[in-house]
C-alpha cells in the first residue's frame, strides 16, 4: 500500500512539472500536422470524389513518419545557424513548427483536383517536416524523464496533447469546413502552428557535452575507419534503393496514364516489393550493425585527427550504426521478435486509417457535423478515456500485461467497423442489451458512436502501452535515433499496405478488409505473448551522470 500511495505522490507532482506542461504543448503540436495530413486531408479528397486509390497512393506520404529515423542523427547532432541559441531541441522545433504553418497555407492554396502532382509534393513536405518535429520530440522526452514526471506519465501525456489536436484538426476541422471552405480550414491552422511555436520558446531544454559534439566516437570501441565506411555505405544503399522505389512507384501511381495504358496497382506493388522493403530498411540493417559487435575494435580517440569527409562519416557513424548496434546487441536474437511485435503492434488500426473519412462519408453517407461529433469530438473523448485507462492500468499491472491487452482490444475493435459496414447486426444486439437504444439517439447515429467508442478506447488504450513500451527498451544515450528508428516501424508496414488497402476496398468493399485487419492484429496478440515469455528487455540502467539535465 505504501508503495501505491507514494506512486500517486508522485503522479501529483508531476503534474505540476513544467516538463509536463510542455509535454501536453508539444503532443498536440505533433498531433495536429499528422492528423490534417494523414486523415483530415482524406475527407477533403473524398469530397471532391478523389478515388480511392488515389487517395491510397497519396497516403504513403506517412511513410515520412516510417523513414524518419534516416534523417534523425542528423537532427539529434546538426545545430542549426541562428536558431542554434534557442538549444538543440526548442532550435528545430521552431524550424519544423514555421515551416509546417506556411506549408499548410500552400495546401490551401493548390487544388488538389487540378495539380495533384503539386499538392502531393507539398503533402511530402509537410510530413517530412511533420516526422522531424515528432523525431525531436521523442527525443526530448526519453531525456527530460526523472522521478516526477517519468517517461511513462509523459508518454500518457504526450498521447493526450495528440488527443486534443485529433479534436481540434478532426471535428473542429469538419465542421468549419461544412459552413466555410477546405482551403479556409487550413489557413486556419496554419496560425494555431504558430501559435504552437509561440509555447514552443519556453519548453525546457536538454543540456549536452561539448566533448561528445568534438569527438563523437570518443568512448566507444568501434571498427577501423575502412570498415566503418563499408558498414555506412551498405546501409546507405539499402535505405536509398526503399526511398527511390517507393518514391518512383508513388508519382507513377499519381501521373494520368497515357490513353491505352492502366495506372500500375499498388497492390502488386505491394505483394512483389513490400516484404523487399522491409528486409532492406529493418533486416539487413540490423543485422549488419550487429555484425559490427563481432569486428575487432579500435579506439577511436587512438586516429588520427579527421579531415571534414572523415568527420561527417564518425558522426554518422556514432548517430546511425551505433544506436543499432547497441539495440541489437542488447537484445540478442530477441531484436527480431522486438521487431516483430512493434512492425505489427498498431497494424489493425493504421492500415485503414487514411480511409476512415470516405469510409464515413462517401460509403455510409453520414454529413460533416455527424462525423465531426461522433469521429472527432465524441471520439476524442473516447480516445482521452482510453489512454487515461491505459496509464492507470501501466500503473496497477505493469508494461507487457497493458500491452497485450491494448493489442488484443485493438483488433477486436475492427470487428465492430465490419458489422457496421454490413448494417450493424450486433452493435444493434448489444445496444439493445445495454438499453442504449433508449437513450434516444437515431439508431443510425448510434451504430457509428458505438463503434467509434470501441476502436477509439482501443487506439487510446494501445498508443500508450505502446509508447511506453518503445520508451523502456531505448536507450538514452541513443534516444533520438532508437526511439525513431522503433516508432517509426509502427508506420511503415501500414503505410505500405494502405495503397493496397484502396484498391482492396474498391474491389471487395469495406467489411472484408475490416475482417483481413483484425486478422493482422490477432498476429500482433501473439507477438506479444511471445515477448511476454521471452522476457520484455528494458533500457540500459541510467548513469547519474547520464540522468544530469
Amino acid at each position: 500500500m505504501s508503495e501505491r500511495l507514494k506512486g500517486w505522490a508522485l503522479v501529483r507532482a508531476a503534474v505540476r512539472n513544467r516538463k509536463t506542461a510542455a509535454m501536453l504543448v508539444l503532443g498536440f503540436a505533433s498531433g495536429l500536422p499528422f492528423v490534417l495530413l494523414i486523415g483530415t486531408l482524406n475527407a477533403w479528397l473524398g469530397e471532391l470524389k478523389v478515388s480511392l486509390a488515389t487517395i491510397g497512393v497519396l497516403s504513403w506520404i506517412g511513410l515520412a513518419y516510417a523513414f524518419k529515423f534516416l534523417w534523425s542523427p542528423v537532427v539529434d547532432r546538426a545545430q542549426l545557424p541562428l536558431l542554434s541559441r534557442l538549444g538543440r531541441r526548442r532550435s528545430w522545433l521552431v524550424l519544423c513548427q514555421g515551416a509546417l504553418a506556411v506549408l499548410l497555407w500552400m495546401l490551401a492554396a493548390t487544388d488538389p483536383v487540378t495539380a495533384i502532382g503539386t499538392f502531393a509534393v507539398l503533402a511530402v513536405i509537410a510530413a517530412f517536416l511533420s516526422a522531424t518535429q515528432d523525431v525531436v520530440i521523442d527525443a526530448w522526452r526519453i531525456e527530460v524523464a526523472d522521478e516526477a514526471a517519468t517517461v511513462e506519465l509523459l508518454s500518457a501525456i504526450y498521447q493526450l496533447g495528440n488527443r486534443f489536436a485529433a479534436l481540434a484538426g478532426g471535428a473542429l476541422a469538419l465542421v468549419l469546413a461544412a459552413r466555410l471552405s477546405w482551403p479556409t480550414v487550413y489557413v486556419g491552422f496554419g496560425f494555431v502552428m504558430l501559435a504552437a511555436l509561440a509555447m514552443t520558446l519556453f519548453t525546457p531544454e536538454v543540456t549536452r557535452d561539448p566533448a561528445d559534439e568534438a569527438t563523437p566516437l570518443a568512448g566507444h570501441p568501434v571498427p577501423e575507419p575502412r570498415q566503418r565506411g563499408i558498414v555506412l555505405a551498405i546501409v546507405a544503399v539499402c535505405w536509398g534503393w526503399a526511398i527511390f522505389m517507393l518514391g518512383s512507384f508513388m508519382v507513377a501511381a499519381l501521373t494520368p496514364p497515357a490513353p491505352g495504358t492502366t495506372a500500375p496497382s499498388a497492390g502488386v506493388f505491394t505483394q512483389t516489393w513490400g516484404p523487399w522493403i522491409i528486409v532492406a530498411t529493418v533486416i539487413l540493417p540490423a543485422l549488419i550493425a550487429g555484425w559490427t559487435n563481432r569486428l575487432p575494435k579500435a579506439p577511436a580517440t587512438a586516429e588520427p585527427a579527421p579531415g571534414a569527409l572523415q568527420a561527417f562519416a564518425n558522426h554518422s557513424y556514432r548517430a546511425l550504426i551505433l544506436p543499432l548496434a547497441e539495440i541489437v546487441d542488447r537484445l540478442r536474437w530477441g531484436a527480431f521478435l522486438v521487431l516483430a511485435l512493434i512492425l505489427l503492434y498498431r497494424i489493425a488500426d493504421s492500415i485503414w486509417a487514411p480511409f476512415a473519412f470516405p469510409f464515413y462519408l462517401g460509403e455510409l453517407q453520414y454529413t460533416n457535423d455527424e462525423v465531426a461529433f461522433a469521429s472527432k469530438l465524441f471520439g476524442v473523448v473516447m480516445t482521452i478515456i482510453g489512454v487515461a485507462l491505459g496509464g492507470v492500468m501501466l500503473a496497477a499491472w505493469g508494461r507487457m500485461p497493458t500491452l497485450l491487452a491494448g493489442g488484443i482490444v485493438a483488433a477486436a475493435s475492427n470487428l465492430l467497423y465490419a458489422d457496421l459496414a454490413t448494417g450493424g447486426a450486433w452493435i444493434d444486439g448489444f445496444a439493445h442489451l445495454t438499453l442504449l437504444d433508449h437513450s434516444g439517439i437515431e439508431p443510425r447515429m448510434l451504430r457509428l458512436m458505438v463503434a467509434i467508442s470501441g476502436e477509439n478506447i482501443a487506439g487510446g488504450l494501445a498508443g500508450t502501452a505502446f509508447v511506453a513500451y518503445i520508451s523502456s527498451i531505448t536507450a538514452r544515450e541513443y534516444s533520438a535515433v532508437q526511439y525513431a528508428l522503433l516508432s517509426s516501424m509502427t508506420f511503415l508496414v501500414g503505410a505500405l499496405g494502405r495503397a493496397a488497402t484502396g484498391e482492396a476496398i474498391e474491389i471487395h468493399g469495406y467489411a472484408t478488409v475490416f475482417l483481413v485487419t483484425a486478422g493482422l492484429g490477432g498476429v500482433a496478440v501473439l507477438l506479444v505473448l511471445a515477448e511476454w515469455w521471452r522476457g520484455a528487455p528494458r533500457a540500459p540502467a541510467v548513469t547519474a551522470e547520464q540522468a544530469t539535465i
